[in-house]
């Protein structure tokens, strides 16, 4: 099932149980999705509704750091609620060891051995991580094993 459809029918629900704060959000991330489908002119892949659901999540993520330094925790709390409703429909996240296992195959399947591979490297292993784990992490971690 596409995740325009899964978000049509999770909106219904939210309308019926009179949900408004997740009613809210699946509208946001439904209409970031739809917004692009019109720019691209066709409908989105599955990865592509998994990079725009991922740059949904990092972008409350950020705002959620913001609002922790300013002390907003009125805030905090709702961008919580915000990125629990965009998890779940992202695929489950993978754990730091599954992503270093992943880092160091695609460091072997390359060939990589210093930064300067580094580019080779994250343009492989991204394809494999996508919508599971979050880029600065995998890079972190590329940098990790490159620069040891």
């Amino acid at each position: 099932m596409r995740v325009l459809d899964q978000l049509n029918n999770d909106m219904k629900e939210a309308m019926k149980a009179k949900d408004r704060e997740r009613l809210t959000t699946i509208r946001m991330i439904k209409s970031a999705l739809q917004n692009e489908e019109i720019d691209k002119g066709r409908e989105l892949e599955a990865d592509e509704e998994l990079a725009i659901l991922s740059r949904e999540k990092k972008q409350r993520l950020e705002s959620y750091e913001e609002f922790e330094k300013a002390g907003r925790t009125d805030l905090m709390d709702k961008l919580d609620d915000e990125i629990a409703i965009v998890d779940k429909y992202l695929p489950e996240q993978l754990s730091e060891d599954e992503i270093r296992d992943l880092v160091d195959e695609t460091i072997e399947e390359v060939g990589a051995e210093s930064m300067k591979d580094m580019g080779d490297v994250m343009s492989n292993v991204m394809p494999k991580v996508q919508g599971r784990a979050d880029g600065s992490q995998v890079n972190a971690l590329v940098r990790e094993r490159l620069s040891s």
